[in-house]
């Protein structure tokens, strides 16, 4: 009797549902859909703004805008809460999701809503930098200057002292075509009766403040007066010595200085870590950062600062970007050329495992599954890593931390019958702590591409007769050839292993799907590149989470 085999619905293939509470993803297959908190999570750690294999950029961002619209609406205080959180502990590689966010909370039909957004807004708006994006998106999106917005503007100078704004001011002066000026003539923040605050507003709102016998110009911060001096200095020495001083960062000072070795050399001691990253290939095509050079020590030394890294909120994944983008020796959009510096590329190397947070070794035996499929081409975030090489490098910290842990690519046939002897799924070189990021990311650069099945880490265990505890499996969620759903085939594990065998699922895109059973408490959905996946998945290994 083949017919009770043919109607069991746990039998039934990817592309058709295994119960009623699976959903089509964008590749046609059925999967569990996340809820809203959890879509929340991986939109603010993710992004939207760039397209996945299936999906535009624009589709994307609109059904996660739904879902930050119900969110909001559904628990304004919570959302607010998680947008704040996830932005100021840096688990995510760009604040822009986290800024588009309370412009959304902003412009929300529930004055509650509004009032949530505001509050956290110099939270998560840090830097100008951000407040500029933050007011551009909220009136983007039709929020008008209320009150609301200009209490929220004005708090937010008042709240930074007068050194900490005045840096600001100097640093970040213009953005969407919003500027200081702009900005404190919208919303008159009050300096109440502070005369060094006043100057600096007036500084701010004009560019300058007026000279003469009474001139109030010796009141403004000395960060201010440098920026002004540098921006009219010609020789090398005198702007040399204003760097030194007064900690001018780059945006402060005159364009011709960006190529001058000398300058970069005495920013070096203060220059941020996210303005280091990126400025490391042009500081070594300009002769900045010359090998066996007391610069070269300083950086080496500053990316193998994992205490400094941490307070800069430097994300693995911006890390990982920065070496990739030093390595090729050319500037992402073809300006420019280095030779690259191998110490640099080795503390670059040891930077990203720092980016996220420390965990001891669980004991588990650990099955990581990369899915290198076609879909996984898609860039992750936008950045110039595709899902499927930033996979690899996620795993490798995983890799590296568990003495016990075998680690495969996987793809589809197509949805035919397939042989674990063919590439549909490939044990990887081993990676362990001695593997570099560009070892792991090299490890899958050469596999075919193919179809998606999810299911085939767990499968493959069960052909091989591994014993597994954990298994992770790191994908974009688009399966769909595979003739058994991903959960069941962990549940044929279990039962003919006698194994209580889990599934991590590292999500890699924003979309709001999950191969993870959500009934099932040994099944976990995790968002990929979040700071804490390490310490997410040790807790979850050892029954602690």
């Amino acid at each position: 009797m083949k017919y009770p085999g043919l109607t069991n619905p746990r039998n039934a293939p990817q592309s058709a549902p295994a119960n009623a509470r699976q959903v089509k993803n964008s590749a046609g297959g059925y999967v569990y859909e996340l809820d809203r908190w959890a879509r929340l999570d991986r939109f603010l750690i993710l992004g939207s703004d760039a397209p996945t294999y299936y999906t535009t950029a624009r589709d994307l961002t609109k059904e996660n805008r739904e879902n930050l619209d119900a969110c909001f609406a559904l628990n304004p205080h919570r959302t607010a809460a998680t947008v704040a959180a996830i932005s100021e502990d840096g688990r995510a590689p760009k604040n822009d999701p986290a800024i588009f966010a309370l412009a959304v909370g902003a412009n929300h039909a529930d004055p509650n809503a509004r009032t949530a957004a505001l509050a956290v807004m110099p939270r998560v708006c840090r830097t100008a930098s951000h407040l500029f994006a933050f007011v551009n998106a909220a009136t983007s999106l039709g929020r008008g200057w209320g009150r609301g917005l200009k209490r929220a503007v004005a708090a937010w100078y008042a709240a930074k002292s007068i050194d900490r704004l005045a840096y600001q001011g100097v640093k970040y002066r213009s953005r969407y075509d919003f500027d200081h000026a702009r900005l404190m003539r919208l919303s008159h923040p009050d300096p109440r009766g502070d005369a060094e605050r006043s100057v600096l507003y007036r500084w701010l709102a004009n560019g300058s403040v007026p000279d003469g016998p009474a001139s109030q110009r010796d009141k403004l911060p000395a960060i201010v007066r440098a920026h002004e001096t540098a921006m009219a200095a010609s020789p090398r020495k005198s702007l040399v010595h204003l760097i030194e001083a007064h900690r001018l960062p780059w945006e402060a000072l005159p364009t011709w200085a960006n190529a001058d070795p000398a300058v970069w050399r005495a920013m070096l001691p203060h220059l941020g870590a996210t303005a280091l990253l990126r400025n490391l290939g042009n500081m070594t095509r300009i002769g900045a950062l010359a090998p066996l050079s007391a610069a070269e020590d300083l950086v080496v030394e500053r990316l193998s600062d994992a205490e400094a890294l941490k307070q800069a909120r430097v994300h693995p994944l911006s890390v990982l970007v920065a070496q990739a983008v030093y390595r090729s020796g050319r500037g992402v959009k073809g300006k420019g050329a280095w030779e690259p510096n191998g110490r640099v590329l080795s503390a670059l190397d040891d930077a990203f495992r720092t980016a996220f947070d420390a965990v001891e070794p669980t004991g588990k035996r650990f099955l990581i599954g990369l899915d290198v499929s076609g879909s996984m081409t898609a860039s992750l975030s936008g950045s110039p890593l595709s899902c499927r090489e930033a996979s690899a490098a996620l795993a490798l910290v995983t890799a590296a931390t568990e003495p016990k842990c075998h680690v495969v690519g996987f793809t589809g046939e197509g949805g035919s019958r397939w042989r674990f002897g063919s590439p549909a799924v490939a044990p990887l070189p081993p990676l362990n702590a001695q593997a570099s990021v560009a070892e792991a990311v090299q490890a899958v650069s050469n596999l075919p591409f193919g179809p998606t099945d999810c299911a085939l880490p767990m499968l493959y265990a069960l052909e091989k007769r591994l014993a597994v505890d954990v298994f992770v499996v790191l994908t974009d969620n688009e399966t769909w050839c595979g003739e058994v759903h991903p959960s069941e085939a962990l549940r044929r594990y279990r039962k003919q292993t006698g194994l209580d065998a889990k599934l991590a699922v590292v999500g890699l895109t924003s979309t709001g799907f999950s191969i993870a059973d959500p009934r099932d408490a040994g099944m976990l959905d995790v968002v990929g590149f979040d700071t804490a996946v390490p310490t997410i998945l040790s807790r979850f290994a050892t029954g602690a989470f």
